[in-house]
């Protein structure tokens, strides 16, 4: 693979490399440093790229790789989800404060799931990956993908019915 191809084929997974990597780092820096790795690692790897049946499963796969390894590291789970833009510049401000404490609880309930489930809940309803290419990502079974997005799922939606349980019998 010319460095031409490598650019056409390869550069442009950066921001959802991005993207991927700061959600599981929490910081920007660390992000962009692990995503310059992979690059690093997907550089040096340019004359085989094309035997892999998905560039983009392979780059996400790497990259999940780096990042659990410096996650393991320091020990650093948590998530962001505030990285994600809510569309709400017509909303009256109480709403926009309703929504932006909304999208923080269930941010924080995110950040307690179990680490598989963290990375597939946010591949599979905030990045839109198809459960094929989770599970090519992950190196996970389809099954256990789809197991763990309804464990993550239900968790989510638990919490969110005992908040708004508990909001009501407020009131």
């Amino acid at each position: 693979m010319t460095a031409e191809e490598f650019k056409i084929q390869v550069l442009p997974y950066k921001n959802k490399l991005f993207r991927f990597a700061k959600q599981l780092l929490r910081s920007r820096e660390e992000a962009e440093d692990t995503v310059q790795e992979v690059y690093m690692k997907l550089w040096d790897r340019k004359q085989s790229l094309k035997s892999y049946r998905s560039i983009e499963a392979f780059a996400m796969t790497v990259t999940k790789n780096l990042c659990l390894d410096k996650l393991k590291s320091k020990r650093n789970t948590a998530v962001h989800m505030t990285e994600y833009e809510v569309k709400y510049e017509e909303k009256e401000p109480d709403q926009k404060a309703e929504l932006k404490e909304a999208v923080d609880f269930v941010e924080k309930i995110i950040d307690e799931l179990p680490d598989l489930q963290k990375m597939v809940i946010r591949l599979k309803d905030i990045e839109g990956y198809e459960f094929e290419e989770i599970s090519r990502m992950l190196e996970m079974n389809i099954n256990a993908v789809r197991v763990n997005l309804s464990r993550a799922r239900k968790k989510v939606r638990d919490e969110l019915i005992k908040m708004n349980h508990y909001e009501f019998s407020r009131n």
